[in-house]
């Protein structure tokens, strides 16, 4: 293959009706990484013998070792076609030359955050599936990911070859299994299109009745809508092999093929037209071989005839390798090559290596890169067409709205002349080290340059050399290049040797400063340009992800381009200018980007929104250096960690100690070697993982009273000084309302957010609570207003029923917790103390006060009782709500957030001898002790009722054999998961399990389920959310029946004890171990 090089590439760059921006995405090990190799190699970049061994983009060491894509890597290609066109007799050639900027995108559920910033920059993505594997989780991930993103996919359906070989497929049966997994595929499309639609006619049906309702208002009528729906047109969104989206493919063995490839060999065969031909070579069609006509099953009378797919395409793939890999028949092998008239080297043909004759008879007959660069060309759109179909769901406006200034009409139409705004966005930033940029290159001398040297050298050593006075120094005939005479040198002997002198002080210059300055890293914006040309030395405005135009002085910073990089896999070439629609590097962004924003030649311009990631972190880990020395270098090296992976989260704990969150085991061990090889370059200390948990009560019956003969979970305290008793009431949420609160956390969060912003507050105020936002959020949630959110919240306390407190509750809500988001509630149940709800205060357009109060509301009462010094409830309403807050986020079992709990506030007295005490003094002091009143209140009637921990799960997918499925279930059970479902799928020898482990259960599954299994299974571990541990921690055998089974001593592990006493050892809080639990027991260790 020729050597495609730079300057063809660039040439190709302002041609933007012919790039086509892509990225591969597909479940861990369904061949991503061996597909891309192949079209690496129609570039001559890598040798096509080497497609799948090299793994090319693979350019970290532990991806390598792992055999697993960890970061999206981008590479530009080259792709040119060959048309021929007739012109009378003449026939003319022509060729089309294509720029394809290839993403190659990480499977591993761990790197899920890589796929989502792969996807953003792409217009088009291939799908692969491996047809044994079949879809598995990260297939859906990854189809979910390209549907929200509106990337236009082609399906390849991979390993085809593992039909032959391993499941020994007849055509006809493989042909059956294919059709399953285009079908099985084609219904979670579906699935996103009808969701698609429900969704938009709802939005459609409100907005009518909302306008119906305002016009009867103005009739003073009634009247009603019904909801209804308009059909849509799907056909365009499905995978059918004869539209051409679907290629059947061999990345291993470098085959790959479309349906239209076949109907133009036989069109000519047959005498048939190949656009009838693309039809019938799917599906249920037969051929009639004595009237030439096409039959479906219905129509075949008992005919035993084969489907066309199988008769004309399958059955010759069958045949090449029965011939070559099965029996190896040399006859039928050199049959094949010269009916396919195949060019095979004779040694080819004796080699024992049957894998390289099959690729090379392949590679000529049906070449992988061939069939689906062409179809990336023909299916996937160019970014002029992508762009107006993309970027109004990216700016969150109606695709039928044209666009209404500059800024938009550049970016609708992918501009890129000089007049158009500059807009680019910067989906991930990476590290590269210094020394691997282009700039910083040794750059390799030609071969004048190296005649040059060398003359400059020989001049010196022979001006060094002892030479008599007034003798002119020569130079040998042999090291002349000019001729073969005596030459005179001293004329120019003295400007020779400036020059050497003044390269010889610039290269032991650069021999310092290397040594002073090891590699160090930099950092890339891995970039997409929507509209304009963006050049070296040009300034831009960096819009932050929180930035809004009607605010253009908050999160913008102004930066000035050092460097743009051509994207070609580990290695970069610099570039000068970069027009729209192309992928680049962009160098310069570091300070100004932490993890993506946008770049923008003007203020007017909208952030284009973060990326949607797929898997928020959940295994944190604390670090310290092995050299307390060294602590600064471990800073450094978090905030570059920070920045260079767009999943990982750096925290500093109020205790000081430093935390990364991470998606889960293997993202955890790439970011430690990262720190430790890279960014910190030390030794480094790490703690166990530290797993959240979560403290949740159940209900108890109501006929066992405490001690005191009170309710449980009513509490009645009194502050220190005795002025003022807070009563509080526990109550158990019921569970379907905590799932609801789950899901719209972000809804509460953004109705906090718009109501600061209509009140010009500055939104780093709702900083404090988005952490809280991470660990609960399920994907895909819909943000609702307010009135919808509490209308909801009211069905789900009304669906469960049973309990007379749930009626109505939703008006005298006070505030969520923890960090006034979280699934708990704080209600207002006090007599004859009224105050606006939550949904109130929320809904409400007028100048606001704080959360906890409102001061535009306040009745006359109370402004007399202010007037008189004389405290009431309304004083200390923050203090109730600062102590509910503090009682969610930390409870009294571990520490750990609440979940699920409501506090009703029954009574707040307040008894002060208002003659004998300094009010003003007073008032200060009870503020504290209500905050910790409020507290203490709210703990201890958590402890009243029956505790419980909650503990965060995964959701494991699992694929395996029937004879490790029995090891398989053994290492879940072992570790305390529990199976879901098992089912064996259809046509493959796979089991497929769904399971839920703990994560605290977790670390090293991956590993001993592969060791157990002998590597033939793979889990993919997916945060699922929290189920509670249905034991409660402080149960000790009190009854007979339990005495006589476990004994006083409780012999049987109280598994949520453990759990909560771990969590309260590592948080150095006290524990009931004691150093000898039973003294008592005999000794059997012997002396020595």
């Amino acid at each position: 293959m020729p050597v495609v090089t730079t300057a063809q590439l660039v040439k190709l760059q302002s041609r933007t009706e012919n790039i086509r921006n892509i990225c591969i995405l597909a479940h861990v090990d369904h061949g991503k990484t061996t597909l891309s190799d192949s079209l690496l190699a129609s570039n001559g970049i890598i040798s096509s013998k080497l497609a799948g061994k090299v793994r090319y983009l693979d350019s970290r060491e532990d991806e390598q070792e792992r055999g697993i894509t960890m970061e999206a890597s981008g590479i530009s290609l080259y792709f040119q076609i060959l048309r021929k066109s007739m012109e009378g007799e003449e026939i003319i050639k022509n060729s089309d030359e294509y720029l394809i900027n290839l993403i190659d995108a990480p499977g591993h559920v761990d790197f899920s955050s890589e796929v989502s910033t792969a996807s953003r920059l792409c217009d088009g993505a291939l799908i692969l599936v491996d047809v044994v594997e079949g879809v598995c989780t990260q297939t859906h991930t990854v189809l979910r990911q390209a549907w929200v993103e509106n990337v236009r996919p082609i399906l390849i359906l991979n390993k085809i070859d593992r039909l032959i070989t391993e499941l020994k497929l007849t055509p006809l049966e493989a042909q059956v299994h294919l059709n399953k997994i285009v079908e099985q595929v084609n219904a979670i499309v579906g699935t996103y299109f009808a969701g698609d639609v429900i969704g938009e006619e709802t939005k459609r049906h409100e907005a009518e009745k909302e306008r119906q309702l305002r016009q009867d208002k103005e009739l003073e009528s009634e009247s009603s809508t019904e909801l209804t729906f308009e059909e849509r047109d799907d056909s365009n969104i499905y995978f059918t092999p004869e539209l051409g989206n679907v290629i059947f493919a061999s990345a291993l063995d470098g085959w790959a093929f479309r349906i239209d490839q076949f109907a133009q060999i036989y069109a000519a065969k047959l005498g048939i037209k190949e656009s009838i031909l693309c039809k019938v070579l799917w599906g249920d069609y037969y051929l009639d071989p004595k009237t030439r006509r096409f039959l479906q099953q219905k129509h075949l009378k008992g005919r035993q005839l084969k489907p066309m797919f199988v008769q004309f395409v399958l059955e010759n793939i069958w045949a090449v390798y029965d011939s070559v890999i099965i029996n190896n028949n040399r006859e039928k092998i050199e049959k094949i090559v010269k009916s396919l008239q195949l060019k095979v080297l004779p040694r080819d043909m004796r080699s024992k290596d049957t894998r390289a004759l099959l690729t090379s008879m392949f590679n000529q007959w049906l070449p992988l890169s061939t069939a689906v660069l062409l179809a990336v060309v023909d299916k996937l759109p160019s970014p002029i067409v992508a762009q107006p179909v993309r970027l109004p769901r990216i700016l969150s406006i109606d695709v039928k709205e044209k666009p209404i200034n500059e800024v938009e009409r550049g970016l609708f139409s992918c501009d890129a002349s000089d007049s158009a705004p500059v807009v680019a966005y910067v989906s991930k930033m990476f590290a590269v080290h210094s020394e691997m940029l282009p700039e910083n290159r040794r750059k390799q001398l030609s071969a004048e340059e190296l005649r040059e040297k060398g003359r400059l050298q020989r001049i010196a050593r022979l001006h060094s050399s002892d030479t008599r006075v007034g003798e002119k120094p020569v130079l040998d005939a042999t090291a002349s290049d000019i001729d073969h005479s005596e030459i005179p040198i001293s004329e120019s002997l003295d400007a020779s040797l400036e020059q050497l002198h003044l390269q010889s002080t610039i290269d032991s210059e650069d021999v310092v400063v290397s040594q002073q300055k090891p590699s160090e890293e930099t950092f890339i914006g891995f970039s997409r340009l929507y509209s304009g040309t963006i050049r070296v030395g040009q300034k831009l405005y960096v819009l932050g992800p929180k930035y809004d135009p009607a605010f253009p002085d908050k999160h913008c910073s102004e930066i000035t381009v050092k460097s743009l990089y051509l994207m070609m896999g580990k290695e970069m070439e610099s570039l000068q200018e970069v027009p729209a629609g192309n992928v680049f590097g962009i160098g310069g962004l570091e300070g100004h980007i932490l993890k993506n924003g946008t770049l923008s030649s003007t203020k007017e311009c909208k952030n284009l929104a973060g990326v949607t990631l797929e898997s928020a972190p959940i295994v944190r880990v604390a670090l310290e250096p092995a050299d307390p020395s060294e602590i600064n270098k471990l800073i450094e090296g978090l905030r570059l960690l920070n920045q260079a992976d767009p999943c990982v989260e750096v925290l500093v704990q109020e205790t000081g100690e430093h935390v990364i969150l991470t998606a889960g085991e293997v993202h955890l061990e790439r970011c430690l070697r990262d720190l430790k090889e890279r960014f910190a370059k030390i030794e480094i200390q790490v703690s166990p993982p530290i797993v959240p948990f979560r403290e949740t009560i159940v209900p108890v019956s109501e006929h066992q009273p405490n001690k005191d003969n009170i309710q449980r979970g009513v509490v009645t305290l009194s502050t220190p000084n005795k002025y003022c008793t807070i009563k509080v009431r526990t109550v158990p949420l019921p569970s379907n309302v905590t799932t609801f609160l789950n899901q719209h956390a972000l809804t509460i969060k953004s109705i906090m957010d718009e109501r600061q912003q209509r009140n010009k507050i500055d939104l780093h105020a709702t900083e404090e609570y988005e952490d809280a936002i991470k660990d609960i959020t399920i994907k895909g949630e819909c943000i609702l207003n307010v009135d919808e959110f509490f209308n909801l919240l009211q069905l789900e306390f009304d669906k469960a029923g049973g309990n007379e407190i749930w009626k109505n509750v939703v008006e005298n809500i006070w505030a969520f917790g923890p960090k006034r988001v979280g699934p708990n509630l704080l209600i207002n149940n006090v007599h004859n103390y009224t105050r606006r709800s939550w949904q109130k205060y929320f809904s409400d357009t007028k100048m606001p006060g704080s959360l906890s109060s409102d001061i535009n509301e306040v009745n006359s009462k109370f402004i007399e009782e202010r007037a008189s010094l004389e405290p009431s409830i309304r004083d200390f309403e923050e203090g109730i709500h600062t102590g509910f807050q503090l009682a969610t986020k930390s409870g009294p079992l571990c520490a750990e957030p609440l979940m699920g709990v409501a506090y009703f506030l029954e009574d707040f007295t307040i008894s002060i001898d208002y003659e004998n005490v300094d009010i003003s003094e007073i008032r200060q002091k009870l503020s504290g002790y209500v905050i910790t009143t409020m507290r203490d209140a709210c703990l201890q009637g958590f402890l009243e009722l029956s505790p419980r921990l909650m503990l965060a799960m995964y959701s494991c997918d699992i694929q395996a054999t029937t004879e490790a499925l029995g090891r398989v279930y053994a290492v879940i059970s072992r570790r305390r998961g529990r199976i879901i479902s098992d089912e064996l799928k259809d046509g493959t020898p796979f089991f497929q399990i769904c399971a839920l482990l703990p994560v605290v259960e977790s670390f090293g599954f991956a590993d001993e389920i592969r060791k157990r299994t002998s590597g033939a299974a793979i889990p993919q571990l997916i945060f699922s959310g929290f189920e509670m541990l249905d034991e409660d921690p402080f149960w000790v055998p009190t009854t007979e029946e339990e005495l006589e089974d476990l004994g006083e001593k409780s012999d049987r592990e109280n598994l949520a004890k453990k759990y909560m006493e771990n969590v309260r050892k590592r948080k150095g809080m006290s524990t009931d171990k004691k150093i000898v639990e039973h003294a008592e027991k005999q000794r059997t260790l012997k002396k020595k």
